[in-house]
């Protein structure tokens, strides 16, 4: 069993699986208390975990670009790593190159699963198990530090003083204090598969504002402007666009202080969950056993017989999310406001 001073975590590069990872840095911190514990993401991920408490360090990297500049990087990276004297280095990432900078970066004791051809690289290879949620999967990596599979949930940390700002972004587009929070994020970056149709959003969206006591904010990254501008034009003013323009903690705060959240299986589903934020997940081509909110949440998935696919677009007629109806999702919805 390992008992290590200095332990580097090299973090996952979606949002959605960054914060499904988040339990493997409290159940470290846990076990050792007084080690010092860094980690590696790439950005600008590493945004998420700025005000952790259970972290010493973010070492936070840049995409490699192309080219020369490429070689100077990688070799900014290894020299970062090692000067930080690891003892102890965990790849929640299963790619080769992850394996190949811990060990060109003199991390000792190196855990990783044993997928693409990576083993050499390991001190601890490990066989990977699909079942179960994410979060175990993750989990289960912490065997040679001696950890056992626990219940500890995902989690995201954020100032007060945060969320009070964020607001800004809401008054200077007719936000009335007082009223409630109703966000909508209706895309995913893995593909249209995971998506609910637009039309189906901006129907809720409209019998929503009905109510002159909601405000919906509609969430996106600068990719999903279009689509989201297609949903909530139209809607009035308490149809509130955010699309493209809310940085990761600006979005982590608009989210911790919404009333209710409906999403398709997304990054910031998990953001939700991690916040403890209701919230209501549209699943059909993923699998929420595996990808779902791994603690509270409600997920509508109809689990039609081809799903899940895990394709990034649905060949035949996307019967797994065109069976959830607007009236399922507003009856739903209802129960919160």
């Amino acid at each position: 069993m390992l008992h290590p001073k200095k332990i580097i975590i090299r973090m996952p590069n979606w949002i959605g699986d960054f914060v499904m990872a988040t339990p493997i840095l409290t159940d470290l911190r846990k076990k050792f208390p007084e080690a010092e514990i860094t980690a590696m993401c790439k950005n600008p991920l590493g945004d998420l975990l700025k005000e952790d408490e259970d972290i010493n360090e973010l070492f936070s990297f840049s995409r490699l670009p192309n080219g020369f500049s490429r070689r100077i990087a990688k070799r900014n990276i290894i020299e970062k790593l090692r000067s930080g004297e690891y003892d102890a280095g965990l790849l929640l990432t299963n790619s080769f190159s992850s394996a190949w900078w811990f060990w060109q970066g003199k991390v000792q004791n190196r855990v990783g699963y044993s997928c693409n051809v990576r083993s050499i690289f390991l001190n601890y290879p490990i066989v990977q198990e699909n079942t179960g949620h994410q979060v175990v999967v993750y989990k289960r990596l912490l065997q040679p530090f001696g950890i056992d599979i626990t219940d500890t949930p995902t989690r995201l940390f954020l100032q007060v003083e945060e969320v009070k700002k964020s607001k800004e972004l809401l008054y200077h587009r007719g936000y009335v204090e007082g009223k409630k929070l109703i966000g909508i994020h209706p895309g995913a970056a893995y593909g249209s598969s995971k998506c609910w149709p637009w039309e189906r959003y901006r129907a809720v969206a409209k019998k929503l504002l009905e109510n002159p006591e909601l405000y919906v904010l509609f969430f996106g990254d600068i990719t999903q402007t279009n689509l989201i501008k297609n949903i909530s034009q139209g809607l009035g003013p308490r149809a509130i666009n955010l699309a493209g323009i809310t940085a990761i903690r600006e979005l982590m705060a608009l989210i911790k202080d919404l009333h209710l959240f409906l999403t398709n299986d997304s990054g910031p589903m998990h953001i939700a969950s991690a916040l403890g934020t209701p919230l209501i997940a549209l699943f059909g081509s993923t699998d929420d056993r595996k990808t779902g909110p791994y603690k509270g949440g409600v997920v509508l998935n109809k689990h039609a017989s081809c799903s899940p696919c895990f394709k990034r677009r649905c060949p035949i007629d996307f019967r797994c999310m065109m069976e959830i109806t607007v009236e399922e999702v507003l009856a739903e919805m209802k129960k919160y406001v």
